[in-house]
């Protein structure tokens, strides 16, 4: 195997989201206070309307239970399989300082045929990292009492609207969590850790069950500053080199469905996965057209979506990939990392001092000496951290 290297990996997770007090839009200049931009929790979402009237041969929408069936044997036995993965241990979690520790949500659903979907954001354009990238819901840690889980599950919320409690998610819809997958490293230094759940739309609903609030619906509600659209990709098509077959009454845009090359990452070997994910047969969520959220999602529409397809890639893509591993018990097409996650390399950056930080040196690293302390964060000072 030959590594050519390549700049760090894009970690096109939406965990070291940035955001602007104002965002240019198009060429004339015009700029969108932030108080102009707000979360847009009351606001509806248009959708990507495709040419099929009833919708049978539409993706299913996570929102909607009508498009969903149970799961087919194959899905079970994925969905089994992730209950039963546990990580190795990672004790570096718990010494890393609060704004190095991330959390992104692989959350996955059962499509009209019984397949696993997997909910993906489109980060928007008025972030300051990697805008209009694919992303998974997630973000940085609030505090040192937040587990990863908790992280992902407020960002979600945040980003998109997924009601962060259980008790407010509406019938007939639960969210189980499945596992956590082995952390990745951000090229901002962050440590991100993917947590699978799995949403489930057959929980049986009483009579009596209070009606959910609008805010407590499962519709998407997206906070236009972080996210411009919001997706799904088939699960199990993450571990494939082409697209699957379509279903009946699909059809799959022109372009092809994965792309790949070796780069290194901290000196070490890293396989950048790029997918191109078809949506030309299922909704996607935006902000309102007639809004100033659905300004950010112009660039969008105009790049991406004449197309067909959209990018899918960095660490998302990596991500998709070792989940899909885990699920499904299969070794990808392409080449790949045989390990999952970054461990490898968070530990080579936390002993280059990456995580450190004035004061905190000699919890990072479990208790080395405060001059060697200082020295690597001097030496460590233009990780990427100031993108945070």
């Amino acid at each position: 195997m030959t590594v050519t290297p390549l700049p760090a990996p894009d970690e096109s997770t939406s965990a070291d989201a940035d955001t602007t007090t104002t965002t240019p839009l198009g060429d004339g200049g015009v700029c969108i206070a932030e108080g102009d931009v707000r979360v847009g929790r009351a606001s509806a979402v248009r959708e990507w309307e495709g040419d099929d009237e009833d919708g049978e041969s539409q993706a299913s929408l996570y929102y909607d239970e009508s498009t969903m069936a149970s799961l087919n044997p194959i899905s079970v036995a994925a969905i089994n399989r992730l209950r039963a993965y546990k990580p190795p241990a990672f004790p570096l979690w718990d010494a890393l300082p609060v704004r190095k520790r991330a959390a992104v949500l692989v959350l996955l659903y059962a499509d009209r045929w019984g397949d696993l979907r997997v909910v993906i954001t489109m980060r928007a354009a008025s972030l300051r990292s990697f805008s209009g990238h694919a992303a998974l819901p997630g973000g940085k840690a609030d505090s040192a009492e937040e587990t990863p889980y908790q992280i992902a599950r407020r960002e979600a919320y945040e980003e998109i609207g997924l009601p962060m409690d259980d008790v407010r998610i509406p019938r007939p819809f639960r969210i189980e969590p499945l596992c956590t997958l082995p952390p990745s490293l951000a090229r901002t230094n962050l440590v991100v850790t993917p947590c699978v759940a799995f949403l489930h739309a057959d929980r049986k609903a009483s009579p009596d069950d209070p009606t959910p609030l609008v805010e407590e619906s499962m519709i998407p509600r997206l906070d236009a500053r972080e996210v411009a659209a919001v997706f799904s990709g088939p699960f199990y098509n993450f571990l494939k080199a082409t697209d699957l077959p379509p279903r009946p009454g699909q059809a799959l845009p022109p372009g092809v469905w994965y792309e790949g090359a070796w780069m290194t990452w901290k000196d070490m070997p890293w396989r950048a996965h790029t997918f191109y994910v078809p949506v030309n047969n299922q909704r996607v969520s935006k902000p309102r057209r007639d809004s100033a959220q659905g300004n950010l999602a112009q660039k969008l529409d105009e790049e991406q979506e004449s197309e067909g397809r959209f990018k899918v890639w960095g660490m998302t893509g990596r991500l998709l990939v070792d989940a899909a591993r885990i699920a499904y018990g299969e070794e990808p097409e392409m080449e790949h990392n045989a390990t999952y996650g970054d461990s490898n390399i968070i530990q080579f950056a936390a002993e280059e001092g990456a995580f450190k930080e004035v004061g905190e040196a000699s919890k990072v690293d479990g208790g080395s000496s405060s001059s060697s302390s200082s020295s690597n964060n001097n030496n460590n000072n233009n990780n990427g951290s100031a993108k945070m």
